[in-house]
C-alpha cells in the first residue's frame, strides 16, 4: 500500500442494530425489516442477541439468508434468541454495549431506552455512523425518515467504505 492512501475494504460490513428488549407490533415490524435489509445488502448483523427488537432484527436477517451475531451480557450461549447464528457470551452485563458499538462499521438505532442510548454514545465516541430510525434527539446521528431512506443511507455509507473514504 502506498503511504497516504487507504486500502480498499475486503471484509464484509458489520451493522449493529440496536434497540429495546421490548417490542410493540410497530417496532417489531420495523426491526424485522431493518434486519432483512441488512442481510439483503450482504452485511453481517450484530446485536445484543436477546429478545425484543434484537430478536426481530435477527429474524428478518435470517429470513433474507443473512448471518447474525449476538453479543450476550451473560455467560450462556443458550440465552441468545433462536435467530442468532454466532452467540458470543461476555459475562460483562451492560458493559457488552461497548462491544456491540465497537464491532460495527455502521449502527442502526431503533427505539429503545438507556441501554440503546449508551450504545449510540459509544458508537459516536468510536466514530461509527449511526442511522437514526428510533426518533433519537442526539447530535451527530444520521436521520432516516423511513426504511427506504435508511437503505439509501446504508448504500451510500457502504460505497464510501468500499472506496476507503471517511465513514461519516
Amino acid at each position: 500500500m502506498i503511504q497516504g492512501t487507504r486500502q480498499k475494504r475486503i471484509q464484509k460490513i458489520t451493522v449493529s442494530v440496536i434497540g429495546s428488549h421490548d417490542a410493540t407490533p410497530k417496532t417489531a415490524k420495523l426491526a424485522y425489516s431493518v434486519g432483512k435489509m441488512v442481510a439483503e445488502l450482504d452485511c453481517i448483523l450484530v446485536c445484543g442477541g436477546l429478545q425484543g427488537l434484537m430478536k426481530e432484527a435477527c429474524r428478518g436477517a435470517k429470513a433474507a439468508g443473512g448471518l447474525t451475531i449476538g453479543i450476550l451480557p451473560g455467560k450462556e450461549k443458550a440465552d441468545a434468541n433462536e435467530f442468532v447464528d454466532i452467540a458470543l457470551p461476555t459475562t460483562i452485563g451492560y458493559s457488552r454495549n461497548v462491544i456491540v458499538a465497537a464491532s460495527a462499521d455502521i449502527v442502526i438505532a431503533l427505539p429503545g431506552s438507556f441501554g440503546t442510548e449508551s450504545e449510540i454514545c459509544y458508537a459516536r465516541v468510536y466514530g461509527r455512523p449511526v442511522i437514526n430510525l428510533g426518533g433519537w434527539k442526539m447530535p451527530g446521528l444520521i436521520r432516516a425518515r423511513n426504511l427506504a431512506d435508511a437503505t439509501r443511507i446504508m448504500v451510500r455509507l457502504m460505497r464510501d467504505m468500499q472506496h476507503g473514504e471517511c465513514q461519516e
